[in-house]
């Protein structure tokens, strides 16, 4: 019994960082054989929510459940997620602008492959980008405010009146500010066009 309550609290503490959810391989890694998994599954104590990623039946559900689920899609052959949601998504999520996207936007490394077609739920962008414009969210990653803002002025992928808007905002909570803009390492053209669109020149 001691055991298996070790072994149960390795996997919630696995799991506490991802928001309940947890893969096969992080099972087996806390001390679950791969053989009793149908088990956990069958008592109730596991739900599976997608090829090789489960989740904790008891553990509260948090805000963005789905966004761990997909972000631990993303995993590599190391079991290291890959994905970074970004553009539209990342720009709902900071609350900046109206805008409310009906599928998921992330950036995944230009060498992200699976062998499975990618979910229909998923917009996947290809980048690469910097630790320093990347943030952590409640189990999943996420661009930075400005690296956000830049990405979608750079694709033109959202109307510019949301981008106005966006920006405008984040001038307002002090999200950007002159050092901020002056600081980050964005095309400069892009830079002029946040000033612009702030009203700001």
């Amino acid at each position: 019994m001691k055991s298996s309550r070790k072994v149960y609290d390795r996997l919630y503490e696995i799991a506490t960082d991802q928001n309940g959810y947890f893969t096969t391989k992080q099972a087996i890694a806390a001390g679950y054989a791969d053989n009793t998994h149908p088990f956990h599954l069958k008592a109730g104590n596991w739900i599976r929510e997608h090829r090789g990623i489960y989740r904790l039946a008891k553990y509260p559900t948090g805000d963005h459940p789905d966004m761990v689920l997909w972000h631990l899609w993303s995993r590599g052959r190391d079991e290291k997620p890959e994905g970074v949601y970004s553009h539209q998504t990342a720009l709902s999520l900071y609350e900046l602008s109206d805008i409310n996207p009906s599928k998921l936007h992330m950036t995944v490394p230009p060498s992200f492959r699976r062998n499975s077609p990618t979910p229909g739920i998923l917009v996947l962008h290809r980048g690469t980008i910097r630790k320093e414009d990347i943030e952590v969210q409640q189990g999943f990653r996420v661009t930075r405010p400005l690296k956000t803002i830049s990405d979608l002025l750079i694709t033109r992928s959202v109307q510019m009146d949301h981008m106005q808007q966006a920006v405008r905002q984040a001038y307002q909570r002090g999200i950007i500010t002159k050092d901020t803009l002056e600081r980050c390492k964005i095309p400069e053209q892009i830079k002029q066009e946040i000033e612009q669109l702030g009203g700001r020149r």
